[in-house]
């Protein structure tokens, strides 16, 4: 069996989209599985979309998403980028000679040809086409020119791209790794631009080429490409280079069942990030935007993903991006995951809510403290951001609420008062060696029953001196994590408050 090797190739025109991280895992899955190579090219020969900064995101999103690249672009320590592998170089701007051998190639074949057409031509053509509601496309209006006037375009320096001469009979078939065999007719495929007039590859060209000089014999994308492929096919045949086996991927819609763009919320991968979702959460959701063990298994680290993938498991249908499902995921990451690694995950979102400062976690004692006011709340954020936002509470010097929050349902402001100066006195009895969580809760729970004393009343203003809200971790919880000294510290205010 032929080494496999698969790529990712996106381009650098700003955070890295969702479905490209979708496309890359999918892709470096597939190597994985068979034991084969992965690479990382940069197709930046769309200059007019560049994004200064994307070529350094796209690396550092796979390196975050654990996605290890074997080929291609990496940053270095001082955070300049360089390359690795043979195939190189892997920056399309870099290969534009590469592109100019090839496509002279084709011309001189005539498989291609040369375009004089002006963008205001073009544009009424498209916009008759249009009208008469035809297929829109080139007529081949520069297809058959007569070499006299070719020569003349060229001295008289027209601006000019060169086209793919598609032939204009028969069909185009090619068999899809997940949606089986499918056929072209010729007829309806454009002569697509190969070279553009600032002298660019198009992505057509460009990519076929050096997918083919890459030795990349799998490739999956996105069914958006899929009307793009006997194009490649095309290509392939005229250079005489061996076909791969394309894989395309379902088209990701949100719940809506609309394409997935930014006009719908988040999309790139740094949306998530920045809002606290746990990577190996989000790679086990993506995973499940297309494909499927075939199982009722729903958890999958990337190690088990590199074992279980195939295309053939990939769904032909569109992948609905459900939010609650990630929210699901993330939840159950965050619950299962080490106490200590979830709270240095934290840390950065502490620091940058500004509820704590570098140096409040840097001991050890700070650390062990962080870790339980983490363990109050994992159960029930979806995130980490949402962690950080319902503990907040917890590093505050002074709560600020209204007095009112106090009072349980149909209960008064003095029932509250009389519950939270009984509460205080019981609290300060309880010594600093008996302060844990079972010995906190078993010595109110006694005292409420010796009193005779309800749940409600009892427990929610406790609650809410401790925390100045309606939703918050139990007052158990609370009144452990946050220590005696500072609860009766907010008991005592509230007190002060009625």
């Amino acid at each position: 069996m032929p080494h496999t090797k698969t790529r990712i190739a996106p381009s650098p025109t700003g955070f890295l989209h969702i479905g490209s991280l979708r496309t890359a895992l999918f892709n470096y899955l597939a190597a994985k599985k068979n034991g084969g190579s992965f690479a990382l090219r940069i197709e930046d020969t769309d200059r007019e979309r560049f994004v200064e900064g994307g070529v350094e995101n796209i690396i550092q999103t796979l390196d975050w998403a654990g996605i290890k690249v074997d080929e291609g672009p990496y940053l270095k320590e001082d955070g300049t980028i360089a390359q690795k592998g043979e195939c190189g170089p892997y920056i399309q701007s870099q290969r534009l000679d590469i592109y100019k051998t090839h496509v002279q190639k084709l011309l001189e074949q005539g498989n291609a040809y040369y375009c004089f057409c002006s963008k205001e031509r073009l544009d009424e053509l498209r916009s008759a086409q249009q009208e008469a509601k035809e297929p829109t496309g080139y007529d081949g209006h520069c297809r058959d020119l007569a070499n006299e006037v070719l020569q003349e375009y060229m001295r008289s320096n027209t601006s000019f791209v060169i086209r793919l001469r598609v032939p204009k009979e028969g069909k185009t078939t090619f068999t899809d790794a997940v949606l089986g065999d499918i056929t072209f007719d010729n007829s309806t495929v454009d002569d697509q631009v190969l070279i553009k007039a600032d002298e660019f590859p198009t992505y057509h060209l460009a990519v076929v080429v050096d997918d083919h000089l890459m030795g990349i014999t799998h490739i999956s994308r996105g069914s958006e490409w899929l009307s793009s492929t006997p194009k490649h096919i095309l290509l392939y045949t005229m250079f005489g280079w061996d076909i791969p086996i394309y894989a395309h991927q379902p088209l990701l819609v949100n719940e809506k069942k609309q394409k997935l763009s930014k006009r719908h919320g988040d999309v790139s991968v740094e949306d998530f990030k920045a809002k606290g979702y746990i990577i190996e959460a989000l790679i086990n959701f993506v995973a499940f935007l297309g494909w499927n063990p075939g199982d009722e298994r729903e958890i999958f680290s990337l190690e088990d993903l590199e074992k279980e993938f195939s295309f053939e498991k990939m769904a032909k249908s569109p992948a609905v991006f459900n939010r609650e499902k990630l929210n699901w995921y993330n939840k159950r990451y965050m619950m299962q995951m080490d106490l200590g690694d979830i709270t240095k995950r934290a840390i950065p979102f502490f620091i940058n809510a500004g509820v704590v400062d570098k140096t409040q976690v840097d001991g050890l004692e700070e650390f062990e403290q962080l870790k339980k006011i983490v363990d109050l709340e994992r159960t029930r954020a979806n995130t980490l951001v949402e962690l950080v936002e319902s503990v907040g509470c917890m590093f505050a010097k002074e709560l600020v609420y209204d007095a009112s929050l106090l009072v349980w349902k149909k209960s008064t402001k003095e029932d509250a008062k009389e519950k939270l100066i009984g509460l205080k006195s019981l609290i300060e009895t309880i010594s600093e060696d008996g302060w844990e969580l079972e010995g906190i809760e078993k010595t109110i729970k006694d005292w409420m029953v010796e009193n005779e004393f309800g749940t409600g009343d009892t427990l929610w203003p406790l609650r809410v001196a401790l925390s100045g809200q309606k939703n918050s971790p139990g007052p158990f919880d609370l009144v452990y994590v946050l220590g005696k000294e500072k609860v009766v510290k907010r008991i005592s205010a509230a007190i002060d408050m009625i």
